[in-house]
């Protein structure tokens, strides 16, 4: 018999809240062990080279300083192998080598944060330099590109009707979150204990062991709470290693904070990209043939790897298709995934695309992707499990009023402002991954489920509380969900749109063993009102079990416990994850409608409103799902018409490393904006029927955006950020 769902679906508030707002949650941080002391990086100020010397004596001669670690005094560590992106990752003062401006060359540990800045300053570096090669555009790509074909895309774009050949180029991009990484190492022995900004608590205890060459349950990371991390908290940088290094270096506990700026050297970006494709068409405006070129960055001793070309492959149906993928290796620090990473950049592209498609056609853009929806997965051969996007499309045609839209370029005007309307599709791979969750349900009638999972944002700890309420019948406030802790029982990095789907499953799985073991225990218990009922033809709600046609005939929990003297009930939940051959193309949908303001005589660009139509199946709460999606869009936004890296290709410094000139949108740029889910759920995914929300939201959000802008002013611009003065 299935659980009656009274917290699942609905719009409740997040269950750690008032501990937000009222600046009680503890991030990593905030934790302060007996005899912390603190560490400052000191960071080269060359983008290549080598170290040639450094003089360290001022900064060990004041007071409170305990130790200044660079590659002259630091303790040679184990080789490290099987790293992820795959390369030779950045260790801590291992060689004489700078690979990027901002790498770490030392670190200072001292009592105090202000002793250690200011005995940092005073370390002198020397360098032989040499120059460094930051500009993608100058840059040779590698030997090894990455290619993909089916048919003859050539050949066909030499016979279709309709050709488009287009190049597009996309800043680098960085998370930005509020929290600064702020590991906080201690060593107790040969433990070490790592309070830690992570979205892994398991990949940071593994990168740890392998760091160390210690064995993993040596180690424990925690990480409750994580202030934003948009990707940046998916892998374990180098800071964290220093962090770690330093403490058992000094046998004190070190606490390590990057500054604002060093985050934009050590926690990876989104990376740059150029990409030429061409589009062939018939008539009608069905695609024939495309060819993609991609040229990526990526860091000289890693290459980092994104999905950008899926969208090219699998979005509309395209008989003919050809891809190239080259990684261009620069002297920066390593890139890294950042929401929706690779299928956000591949889709502004593609989507651009289709809308210069459309008009050049005379199609409305709508139709131009309808008359293109595949029947199937084309770049996997696998049926769909679900692909709602054309009710994507209606949904959101109707409640933006898309009809109203003048297909004319530069034809509407609100005085001095041009206005236009714009819209994109959006997709993203549901990923699924093995995940446990542990149950206890006590003789009081509380529940306490556990996963070392993470929460950076969308309310984690929520959505699993309203899941294992409802599996248990419990109320909300019955149930205590806790996480990020290596110790509970493993679950996957929190990043890919996978947690829901995964440990949702697990905690599902583990709550559903738990009950059916108390409603067994009852059903065997003479003295139990349930006794010799048919299992499942009973049910539990409110803490009480009962027949579903008798609702009279029950009892609690806790009188169920007491009774059989049991102090509590306990399961282990799992969930095995994506099987190694699919049966079926899983992916989320969005479609993004947006209208802009142009300012006629100064390019400004202004985004007034947004709606956002998503096939992600089932959503567990809709107050997180919309936070997610307005968040989305917000940074889409950014993606759009504001965020970029400006690099002195002389020395390879990032200029606008701050918050001041690397412009973020703020509520000034929020727009009014709406999400709307369609309805549904893919079983054929996961057991509960999700495919994720987190990374979908933000994929086509930028295209709409430039797409409404190429509709107010007759402008195409296929470089990101669009800046006033491209459209001057």
């Amino acid at each position: 018999m299935s659980q009656p769902q009274a917290a699942v679906g609905a719009p409740v508030p997040r269950v750690d809240a008032r501990l937000k707002v009222t600046g009680r949650t503890k991030y990593a941080g905030d934790n302060n062990p007996d005899g912390v002391v603190h560490a400052v990086i000191v960071d080269s100020h060359v983008g290549r080279g080598r170290i040639t010397g450094i003089d360290a004596r001022p900064a060990e001669a004041q007071t409170g300083v305990v130790k200044v670690i660079s590659h002259l005094n630091a303790p040679k560590l184990p080789p490290r192998e099987g790293t992820l992106p795959p390369g030779k990752p950045l260790r801590p003062f291992q060689d004489d080598r700078v690979q990027f401006f901002g790498q770490p060359v030392a670190v200072v540990v001292a009592t105090t944060l202000e002793v250690a800045q200011h005995a940092a300053s005073l370390v002198k570096v020397s360098y032989d330099v040499q120059p460094p090669s930051t500009d993608i555009s100058a840059a040779n790509p590698a030997d090894n590109p990455e290619t993909y074909a089916r048919g003859d895309a050539d050949t066909a774009l030499e016979t279709a009707d309709v050709k488009l050949d287009l190049a597009y180029r996309m800043a680098r991009n960085h998370h930005n979150p509020m929290e600064l990484a702020s590991p906080v190492a201690h060593w107790e022995g040969d433990k070490l204990t790592l309070w830690e900004k992570t979205q892994w608590v398991g990949g940071t205890v593994a990168t740890m062991a392998s760091e160390f060459g210690m064995p993993p349950g040596r180690i424990r990371v925690i990480s409750p709470a994580v202030g934003g991390g948009f990707g940046s908290g998916g892998r374990t940088h180098v800071h964290t290693s220093i962090a770690a290094l330093a403490a058992r270096e000094v046998k004190r506990p070190v606490k390590l904070v990057l500054t604002r700026r060093q985050m934009y050297f050590g926690v990876g970006s989104r990376p740059a990209y150029e990409y030429a494709l061409r589009l062939g068409s018939d008539r009608r405006g069905r695609l024939t043939a495309s060819t993609h070129d991609v040229r990526a960055e990526t860091s000289r001793y890693e290459t980092h790897s994104e999905a950008v070309l899926e969208p090219g492959r699998m979005l509309y149906s395209t008989p003919n298709v050809r891809q190239v993928y080259r990684h261009v290796p620069l002297d920066v620090n390593s890139p890294w995934f950042m929401r929706g990473p690779g299928y956000s950049s591949g889709t502004y592209c593609v989507e651009t695309a289709m809308d210069e498609l459309a008009h050049k056609l005379g199609v409305d853009p709508i139709e131009l992707r309808l008359r293109n929806e595949p029947a199937d997965d084309e770049s996997t051969r696998l049926p769909f499990s679900t692909r709602r996007l054309r009710e994507c499309y209606r949904e959101g045609a109707r409640e933006f009023g898309w009809h109203r839209r003048n297909p004319k370029p530069r034809s509407t005007r609100d005085g001095d402002w041009l206005i236009g309307m714009g819209m994109a599709a959006g997709v993203y791979d549901t990923a699924r991954s093995a995940a446990q969750a542990s149950v206890r349900l006590d003789a009081d009638g509380t529940a306490l489920v556990q996963s070392a999972t993470t929460d950076m944002g969308p309310g984690t700890a929520t959505s699993m509380t309203q899941v294992a309420a409802d599996a248990l019948g419990l109320s909300m406030r019955q149930v205590t969900f806790r996480l990020g802790d290596s110790l509970m029982p493993t679950a996957p990095g929190h990043h890919g749109s996978r947690t829901m789907a995964s440990v949702r499953s697990a905690v599902q799985d583990g709550c559903d063993k738990l009950r059916k073991q108390a409603i067994t225990l009852a059903v065997k218990d003479e003295e139990s009102p349930l006794y010799g009922v048919d299992p499942t033809e009973v049910v539990v709600r409110g803490g009480r079990l009962y027949v579903k046609d008798q609702p009279t005939r029950g009892e609690t929990y806790q009188l169920l416990l007491a009774r059989n003297d049991r102090t509590h009930l306990e399961a282990l939940g799992s969930y095995a994850g994506a099987p190694e051959s699919e049966r079926f193309a899983f992916h989320a949908y969005a479609a993004t409608f947006a209208e802009v303001a142009v300012d006629a005589r100064l390019g400004l660009v202004r985004v007034r409103r947004m709606v956002g139509v998503y096939d992600a199946a089932r959503i567990i709460n809709p107050r997180l799902a919309d936070s997610q999606a307005i968040g989305a869009m917000t940074g889409g936004i950014g993606q759009a018409l504001l965020e970029h890296t400006v690099t002195d290709h002389r020395d390879g410094r990032i200029v606008n490393a701050n918050l001041a000139d690397y412009l973020v949108p703020t509520h000034a740029d929020m727009p009014d904006m709406k999400a709307i889910y369609i309805e549904g759920e893919d079983l054929e995914a996961d057991p509960i029927g999700v495919k994720g929300l987190g990374e979908v939201v933000i994929v086509g959000v930028a295209p709409a955006i430039v797409n409404a802008v190429f509709n107010a002013t007759g402008r195409r611009i296929r470089e990101l950020p669009i800046t006033p003065e491209a459209l001057l």
